[in-house]
């Protein structure tokens, strides 16, 4: 059996963190996605983001939520098949609102960059050479 992951995530507005992540090309399992949550499907078969609306995070939860614009709670960090893919993410998530909080970083064998959400989630984006 493969193992998958599922990312939850506390959003204030579910229809805008969809519109902003759909923005980035990513989809949602309809199977899974109601007023209270979405399913978002990363690579399909094996990795999720769960965007859950507070009222009904908190019903996993027995510990405040993090505002994730005021504290780090997580970094997300997803591979990226090139450079350009590291830079595309980001430019598409400004433009769909979220922010690019630092400057890229290139060590030549890896290059990294991310972006924050509408919620101030940090998602960080990263190529690796395939020689390294």
């Amino acid at each position: 059996m493969n193992k998958q992951i599922f990312v939850n995530l506390a959003v204030k507005d579910l229809d805008k963190s969809k519109a902003f992540f759909e923005a980035l090309g990513y989809t949602f399992n309809p199977q899974f996605t109601n007023e209270s949550g979405a399913c978002m499907v990363i690579a399909d078969g094996s990795i999720y983001a769960m965007l859950l609306t507070e009222p009904f995070f908190k019903t996993f939860v027995d510990k405040p939520i993090v505002q994730a614009k005021e504290a780090t709670e997580v970094l997300v960090c997803l591979s990226c098949e090139s450079r350009e893919e590291v830079d595309a993410l980001v430019a598409k998530a400004v433009a769909a609102g979220g922010r690019a909080p630092r400057p890229p970083q290139d060590h030549g064998f890896m290059y990294g960059h991310g972006f924050e959400d509408l919620d101030g989630h940090i998602w960080e984006l990263a190529w690796m050479a395939p020689q390294a």
